[in-house]
């Protein structure tokens, strides 16, 4: 038999919020002993009670305390993995770049193949060839030279 869903509002009715946080608080803690159960690794759950003036710790203060300790530690040791929003659009936005450059640097290059093999086609460089274009046709064509003697090699 299914559930209904669960409206999630305020419960307005005290002994049924106070019924509802008792099982969902038991729901949680037993979600974080299965998980320390089945994966191998170190958790705590610390749940503070509106109907009680002291939070309940699971599985114990003096554990919960390592944990955190533990944590805030790591945390300080390794904050190459810890980024928070800021640092990872600027690491993407360096990556962006970075792939912008690479595209275009490969453009540029398929631009003057076709110019060379325009060229080399009609036996003539045009009027508006500038020196930088020729020095960079003259690298291109080095490289392709060098590209086609690895070739033959293999």
């Amino acid at each position: 038999m299914t559930r209904k869903k669960v409206k999630l509002a305020y419960i307005s009715d005290d002994t049924a919020r106070k019924a509802t946080f008792k099982k969902r608080k038991k729901g949680i803690i037993k979600k974080a002993s299965e998980l320390t159960i089945l994966c191998g690794i170190p958790a705590c759950a610390i749940i503070s009670n509106p109907f009680d003036t002291q939070a309940e710790v699971w599985p114990n203060p003096e554990v919960a305390k390592q944990l955190i300790d533990r944590y805030q530690n790591a945390s300080v040791i390794d904050e190459s993995k810890n980024v928070n929003q800021e640092s990872f659009i600027m690491q993407r936005i360096a990556k962006a770049k970075d792939h912008l450059k690479k595209l275009r640097k490969e453009n540029r290059e398929k631009e003057l193949t076709i110019k060379m093999f325009k060229y080399t086609k009609e036996q003539n460089f045009p009027d508006n060839v500038t020196v930088e274009e020729v020095k960079e046709i003259n690298e291109l064509v080095v490289k392709k030279q060098n590209e086609i003697e690895k070739t033959e090699r293999d």
